[in-house]
């Protein structure tokens, strides 16, 4: 299985338009997107994006449609070019490989889940998946074997020679995703892969690809509107506006520290027990001796509630993931107190 890599990007810029990079230094200078569009008929797609994308781990880009999320995702595989800026991937500037290199680092580094499923209808599920390394010359015993693994860890076993018409949308979006593992590259890309599933099968959706998470390892960029989706899924999430980023952090951060109103305004009905973590609402253990029973500091307030509930108990004792030994304690007060309050 690849390795994972981690990705960074550095002052991103992108400027819709056929004077695109005479209109940098006015960018840069502060001119918004509207002012942009008014004056010069141009869009700013991108304004100024850094992120530093850890290997291994899932990073969330969210916002509302117009916000640039999808233009940012396709800057990583340079679908599209950048105005100006860096997209580092494994420390190699994408922004500047030659059409033989992009070519190799598209078949081998990065692969993508896409929303409309983008299956070829006259190729049968088993076929759909090996395509991928179909196009690399795999031999057919190979590519078949590997296929075979992931369509059955997707749940698909049996299925493998119908056709897409033949399978309802969750699992015609459990082929696009058995495709993208079989070709094991280290980076993949989804945008709004899960967005025209209906919601069980969404959920659904996200626990597989959780579960898949913690084997593969992969670097996962995952493109979403939806704030319960991206709170679910990432281990880091960036939330855009107008092609800014306007927040940045774990979704710890994002609930419990919004940066601003329009912030404040996504994060109002999130059900915060669910997001919350034990660690992040305890209080200083007493002195002499922690409660009896204890949780994991990465356990849900919603979970830890329930323990108390069910063992009849008033306080938690939080233990270390790492080390097992309790940190702090967490009490009823403290979860109510967490799950209430709308930001600091």
């Amino acid at each position: 299985m690849a390795e994972p890599i981690g990705i960074e990007i550095r002052n991103l810029y992108k400027i819709f338009g056929p004077n695109a990079a005479a209109l940098m230094a006015a960018v840069r200078d502060g001119m918004t997107k509207t002012e942009l569009n008014d004056k010069h008929h141009h869009v700013l797609g991108l304004n100024n994006i850094n992120i530093s994308m850890p290997a291994g781990r899932i990073q969330v880009i969210m916002g509302l449609s117009g916000s640039g999320k999808s233009t940012l995702i396709r800057h990583i595989n340079r679908l599209i070019d950048p105005t100006a800026g860096e997209v580092l991937v494994g420390g190699e500037n994408v922004v500047t490989m030659s059409p033989d290199a992009l070519r190799e680092f598209r078949r081998h580094k990065t692969a993508m889940v896409f929303q409309k499923f983008a299956l070829l209808p006259n190729r049968t599920v088993l076929e759909n998946v090996c395509y991928g390394l179909e196009i690399q010359n795999v031999p057919r015993a190979r590519r078949v074997e590997a296929a075979m693994r992931w369509i059955e860890r997707v749940g698909l076993k049996g299925f493998e020679s119908k056709y897409p018409n033949q399978l309802s949308g969750g699992m015609q979006q459990r082929v696009g995703l058995a495709r993208a593992l079989t070709n094991d590259a280290p980076i993949l890309l989804m945008d709004e892969a899960f967005s025209a599933l209906d919601p069980l099968i969404r959920v659904d959706m996200q626990t597989v690809l959780l579960d898949l998470q913690k084997e593969i390892r992969k670097t996962i960029v995952f493109i979403t509107h939806d704030l319960d989706e991206a709170l679910r899924l990432g281990d880091a999430i960036a939330i855009l506006r107008d092609g800014e980023i306007i927040q940045q952090g774990t979704s710890q951060d994002i609930v419990l520290r919004p940066a601003d109103p329009y912030i404040e305004s996504f994060v109002r009905e999130v059900n915060r027990g669910r997001v919350i973590r034990a660690d992040a609402a305890m209080t200083a253990l007493p002195e002499g001796a922690a409660p009896a029973i204890g949780v994991d500091g990465t356990t849900t307030l919603e979970e830890a509630g329930r323990l108390m509930v069910e063992n009849a108990a008033t306080s938690l004792a939080v233990r270390d993931p790492a080390s097992g030994r309790p940190v702090g304690m967490l009490s009823m007060e403290a979860i109510l107190r967490a799950v209430t309050s709308r930001g600091e």
